[in-house]
């Protein structure tokens, strides 16, 4: 990777916050426009935790996308945390995209997202997503009710798991970003850590084969990442949870679950990384974690006060 930044005389940068209800999308738009994983994707909701940014250089411009935690009513303080990171990230950003899943329309949770949308000063552009999924005149219904909520500059229709309208909404912003300095190297993917993609990649893993067995409040941390002589990387993680019982089922029996879980981890991180990775998982029970303020700037999140 280069360290220089080279780039265009008149060159355009900028960050695109994607904030929406859990489960939107979110996260399965950024890795659609980066093109590749940066973020990872779980059918359970609130799987982002924080920011995660997918980084995408076409032409003169820079486009920094802001994954955002899903906004939700939150119930705990690492609930807070998530809500207070994706507001932030709205906060922070020139353009702010407004992720809607057709199918569930003017839920709940989107007419709360609303009202917080309007009071965020920046440009706003409305995507609505998994349109393959319902008939054209509904998504005409939706697209005028939001409109009439929220002054939006454009509307985009997309399905980021197809990739359907994902370029078309790629090329707006581009042109619409402000006008200044790129921030990273023109082939720079993501701003997160090789440490905390590998973290996140073991966190989807465990997510998807456990399923409804255990609740949130487990994590992962990479304890360790070194690059050894013959180019391969050793990684050590720590998966986090809260008691005994939950201890149990990440392990399974005779430790076939975790050991499952580290082999799916494994073989993603070696297509992510082009080399071999040696992985090495342990858990351990930390009954207090999701009260603990190294966990969460680990997350990259700001523990909220009781």
């Amino acid at each position: 990777m280069t360290d220089v930044i080279a780039a265009p005389e008149n060159p355009r940068c900028g960050f695109v916050a994607l904030v929406g209800a859990p489960n939107a999308g979110k996260s399965t738009l950024l890795n659609s426009l980066v093109g590749t994983k940066v973020s990872i994707v779980t059918h359970k909701a609130q799987t982002t935790r924080t920011q995660i940014r997918g980084v995408v250089t076409e032409g003169d411009a820079q486009i920094i996308f802001v994954d955002t935690p899903g906004i939700f009513a939150p119930k705990r303080r690492l609930d807070r945390a998530m809500v207070q990171s994706a507001w932030a990230g709205a906060g922070d950003a020139d353009l702010v995209a407004f992720i809607v899943d057709v199918q569930k329309g003017m839920a709940p949770d989107v007419e709360a997202l609303i009202e917080g949308l309007v009071a965020v000063p920046h440009r706003k552009v409305l995507v609505l997503n998994k349109i393959d999924t319902v008939r054209p005149e509904m998504l005409l219904e939706l697209s005028q009710k939001l409109n009439e909520r929220i002054k939006f500059e454009e509307t985009f229709m997309i399905s980021a798991l197809k990739g359907d309208g994902v370029t078309d909404f790629l090329n707006w912003c581009g042109k619409n970003i402000p006008l200044g300095p790129w921030h990273f190297p023109e082939d720079h993917l993501t701003d997160l850590t090789q440490a905390l993609t590998a973290a996140e990649v073991t966190r989807e893993k465990l997510f998807l084969r456990i399923h409804d067995e255990i609740p949130y409040n487990v994590t992962v941390e990479t304890e360790a990442f070194k690059v050894q002589k013959d180019g391969s990387f050793k990684i050590d993680q720590i998966v986090y949870v809260t008691r005994d019982t939950h201890k149990k089922i990440v392990l399974g029996k005779g430790g076939q679950t975790i050991k499952a879980i580290g082999a799916e981890a494994r073989a993603e991180l070696m297509e992510i990384f082009e080399t071999k990775v040696h992985l090495f998982l342990f858990v351990k029970v930390r009954e207090n974690w999701a009260n603990d303020p190294g966990r969460y700037r680990e997350m990259g999140l700001e523990m909220p006060k009781e």
